[in-house]
């Protein structure tokens, strides 16, 4: 006897029980019975029997001694593979490498402290997939300062593989806190994360023109913007080989000193933007007529004030209505506190120049909007008054912005100069997944100099497994997947989605009908796929045991799937 299955176009199939039997020299057939009542799993259940198979509950047979969550670590560990990860940081194995291989798939699973970090391997395959499971933190710090030891030539060969002659370079610096206060780089400075008189570390990020990371340095927590950018400039060119290169860094990175330095070789380009000062002076020298931007937001000139360089100036009219609506909105709210400050003055609750100075200086410095008011202090009486003159002169500058470069026009054009300075935006993204969104390099509970400076690079590394992922699984998150688009786009006006991109958003969900993700949640997607560790049941301890994992769903297959996809 036999089960035999009919398809019927529209409807359920047909599930019959034959046999067959011999007459007269031929097999015939006959059905014994109708089985399309039965379940899909009771008719599996009678082929089995059929078969001549045993039959009991799976509880009898086996057991499920293990389920560790394996499916974002497989995803982690591929893109590695594809990427040549573990010969970028040592060309042979060694526990040194296994183990720092596992801490940067760490990181992007489940960033935590070192100490956390091996508490967490039990719970997902990570530790047994890279032959770890017995490490403990000690173990990973002494994998920290191999790491660093071996930072140079990591870094050269990151450079080799994404950094070729004539290329743009994006730099940029940012910083994180501490936690404690005895590291040597700890110190008081401009803190990017908004935690004013917290001690903190700074570094700057080296990436190819689409972002991806090469190379990070660590520098004090006091240190300037300007002043770690020719130290740049110089290993591109000492340590990672690169004779001809474009530096493409903020208002703020690129000094005049920096500027002064690389125009004397050829062979060393920039792209920076100018100041507010140095713009203000443009427009009243009249090199800047605003006339022009009736038709256009984008013209080209020069000054010389700045000999041999170009000028792109560009005017964003949405920019300059917010700043005027960001504007007005200080400037009322800074007046609603100095009436504050005036209402406690003719009460006599606040007396004395030097007191009414100091509480005027907090509400001014804290909106800044300092230069738009004129405040008249004496011991008894406070009075203020807008200087529309400063503002009307802020305002004629709202949206406009020049882009300042060495690169010459037949190299680039003026558009290609402004969208170059603007994929700076690539690293500030890179910092944002550094510190917050992803790999949470904050805050910094290291007090040895070399550790803080061994955990950032672990992870940039980290980031620079993350951005390839990032790429290639596009088509699933709330990304722009038309790259192409933005080598062709107005590159003053603001950015725009693709329509596709903006369906995503708006719907929240892809052609298919399935969820869009982000990156973290497309990885929690992932860990439904568990690697389970079973073995008979009822047998010893000792007993050799089996691994089933679980099968994929069409979104998590799809994950994988593109992984697989990463290029070098």
């Amino acid at each position: 006897m036999h089960i035999n299955i009919i398809p019927n176009r529209g409807s359920p199939p047909t599930v019959l029980l034959r046999e067959s039997y011999r007459e007269g020299g031929k097999v015939h057939k006959r059905t014994l019975a109708n089985l399309s009542a039965l379940s899909p799993e009771q008719v599996q259940m009678i082929r089995v029997t059929l078969r001549g198979d045993v039959v009991q509950p799976v509880n009898q047979t086996f057991e499920v001694i293990a389920s560790p969550a394996h499916g974002h670590v497989q995803a982690v560990c591929l893109a590695m593979q594809r990427l040549d990860f573990a010969s970028m940081l040592a060309a042979k194995p060694c526990r040194e490498r296994d183990l720092v291989l596992a801490m940067v798939a760490s990181r992007i699973i489940s960033p935590a402290t070192k100490l956390a970090t091996t508490r967490l391997w039990r719970t997902n395959t990570l530790a047994q997939e890279f032959g770890v499971s017995d490490a403990n933190e000690d173990d990973l710090y002494a994998a920290m300062d191999w790491l660093l030891a071996g930072q140079d030539r990591i870094q050269k060969k990151l450079a080799a593989r994404h950094l070729k002659e004539d290329c743009l370079v994006l730099y940029d610096l940012s910083s994180s806190y501490f936690e404690g206060s005895h590291c040597p780089l700890a110190k008081l400075g401009y803190s990017r994360d908004g935690k004013r008189g917290t001690l903190q570390v700074n570094y700057g990020l080296l990436t190819d023109d689409r972002g991806c990371p090469v190379a990070i340095s660590v520098h004090d927590g006091n240190t300037s913007d300007s002043t770690t950018f020719i130290p740049q400039v110089t290993r591109l060119r000492e340590k990672f080989g690169l004779k001809r290169i474009v530096m493409v860094g903020d208002r703020g990175m690129i000094s005049q000193k920096a500027i002064d330095e690389m125009s004397k070789d050829s062979d060393l380009a920039w792209i920076t933007a100018l100041r507010s000062a140095s713009i203000r002076a443009l427009v009243e020298q009249g090199r800047v007529q605003m006339g022009l931007f009736d038709e256009r937001n984008l013209l080209e000139i020069s000054s010389p004030d700045f000999p041999g360089e170009r000028l792109i100036v560009c005017r964003n009219p949405e920019l300059a209505k917010l700043r005027v609506h960001t504007r007005n909105d200080l400037l009322l709210a800074t007046e609603k506190e100095l009436v504050k400050i005036q209402a406690r003055v003719e009460s006599s609750k606040l007396v004395g120049k030097d007191k009414i100075g100091v509480a005027t200086g907090k509400v001014v410095n804290r909106y800044k909007v300092a230069k738009h008011f004129e405040l008249t202090i004496t011991d008894a009486a406070f009075t203020f008054a807008r200087l529309e003159c400063n503002i009307a002169a802020e305002a004629a500058l709202d949206g406009l912005y020049i882009i300042r470069t060495s690169v010459q026009a037949q190299r680039m054009d003026a558009p290609s100069c402004v969208r170059t300075y603007k994929s700076l935006a690539q690293v500030e993204r890179a910092f944002r997944s550094i510190k917050t969104m992803d790999l949470k390099v904050r805050p910094i509970h290291h007090h040895l100099e070399n550790r803080v400076r061994a955990h950032i690079f672990l992870c940039m590394l980290a980031y620079y497994v993350e951005w390839h992922m990032r790429q290639v699984w596009r088509e699933l998150m709330f990304c722009d997947e038309d790259q192409a688009a933005k080598l062709t786009r107005d590159p003053v006006a603001p950015a725009k989605r693709s329509d596709s991109a903006l369906k995503k958003v708006q719907t929240h969900t892809l052609e298919d009908g399935t969820p869009t993700h982000s990156f973290q949640t497309l990885m929690t997607e992932l860990q439904g796929i568990v690697r389970n560790t079973c073995r008979t049941l009822g047998s010893a301890a000792d007993t050799p045991t089996f691994e089933i994992l679980t099968t994929p769903n069409s979104k998590q297959k799809r994950a994988l799937e593109l992984i697989a996809q990463i290029k070098m």
